[in-house]
């Protein structure tokens, strides 16, 4: 198969592409990102691109499946409008391109709590791409929804620190245990293996433990 990832040098990003570069059901894997990801590999294949200009680059998004882990957050973005403009509106528009290419799949990484409807910007913002994704013509679409993610992140996100310790604790009580931190690397094995089910819906919807199970094939 032939991957197209965005986000590349997030924290799941960045554990997606080695794990993709890494398997050989891959044998090729393009990246489209704003920088380059410094990483050097044979099937490796790096478009730095402009998202606000498509025209430059959609030809060249084709291949079987689409890996979107593309976001950012408020501080860094300064404003909402910037943020969603990455978190929803770049996203969409490289789904929607790679859709209209003939991509098969498309893997999109949600979060936990995504709702349209939502009175909270980040979860609002999610929930509003997961539906537009899945009014795209894709033949399969997997919407992975983790809890909190623990890895190694170049920036240091205070809210996130103290998720990751409140929720290992509270793991080990009954009935929270599916809320419990999960690594960079299964949530990016969780994708891969989305990616290669044939026996799943048109549209599956991963929530919280169910990425795990799904990581363990």
């Amino acid at each position: 198969m032939i991957a197209i990832l965005i986000g590349a040098t997030g924290l799941i990003g960045k554990s997606l592409l080695q794990q993709l570069l890494a398997d050989a059901s891959f044998t090729s894997v393009k990246v489209f990102h704003r920088r380059s990801t410094g990483v050097q590999h044979p099937k490796l294949k790096e478009f730095v691109i402009d998202f606000d200009q498509p025209e430059s680059w959609a030809k060249e998004v084709t291949g079987d499946v689409l890996f979107s882990t593309l976001g950012t957050t408020l501080k860094t973005a300064g404003s909402q409008k910037a943020q969603y403009r990455v978190d929803f509106t770049y996203n969409h528009e490289t789904a929607k391109i790679a859709a209209q290419n003939g991509v098969k799949c498309c893997v999109l990484l949600s979060s936990a709590g995504a709702n349209a409807r939502s009175s909270f910007f980040y979860t609002r913002t999610k929930g509003e791409l997961d539906e537009a994704v899945q009014a795209l013509p894709f033949q399969q679409i997997r919407i992975i929804r983790p809890s909190v993610l623990d890895g190694d992140r170049e920036e240091f996100r205070l809210g996130e620190k103290v998720g990751i310790v409140m929720g290992n604790a509270l793991g080990f009580l009954p009935g929270l245990r599916k809320y419990r931190p999960i690594k960079d690397e299964v949530v990016a094995r969780a994708m891969i293996q989305a990616a290669k089910k044939n026996d799943l819906p048109a549209v599956e919807i991963v929530e919280l433990e169910a990425v795990h199970a799904l990581a363990e094939g």
